[in-house]
């Protein structure tokens, strides 16, 4: 018998698009989509939908919600767009870029209203992460024409 504070169950995250629960994979699992060891994943196997797990987590807590391919896509294009004025955050605040990525998401969820404001860019919906990638790509147009009428 256990004394003292009761142990939390292990997360399990269930698929938004099928709402199966989904499987703890690793390298050299089936399912696992990487060829080498990116660590262990969360995967829906019925609609290919995963996401990563926490680096130092112990107990396999999943960094957000599960992923398919269009979701993945809209991610990492968000990643590359914001990643210049992270660049440029870290090199004129000198603030680490953990923080600088954090402040970017929070003012990319702040000027488009996303209620409640995503903790991390693993926390965005499909449309979500479409509306923020046009947003810092208009910013970022706008902040180019604006430097070259100066010249």
């Amino acid at each position: 018998m256990r004394v003292g504070r009761p142990v939390k169950a292990l997360p399990q995250p269930i698929c938004s698009y099928c709402g199966q629960n989904a499987a703890l994979a690793r390298a050299g699992d089936e399912p696992y989509p990487y060829r080498e060891d990116h660590g262990p994943i969360w995967i829906c196997t019925a609609c290919q939908a995963w996401i990563g797990v926490h680096s130092r987590s112990t107990r396999n807590v999943p960094l957000g919600r599960l992923a398919d391919a269009a979701l993945r896509e809209a991610k990492s294009q968000l990643h590359d767009a914001l990643e210049p004025l992270i660049a440029a955050k870290v090199r004129r605040d000198a603030v680490n870029p953990f923080s600088a990525r954090a402040k970017a998401l929070r003012w990319v969820a702040t000027e488009l209203g996303f209620d409640p404001p995503p903790a991390s860019i693993h926390d965005l919906t499909l449309d979500e992460c479409q509306q923020a990638l046009r947003y810092v790509e208009a910013f970022v147009q706008a902040r180019r024409q604006r430097g070259q009428e100066s010249t």
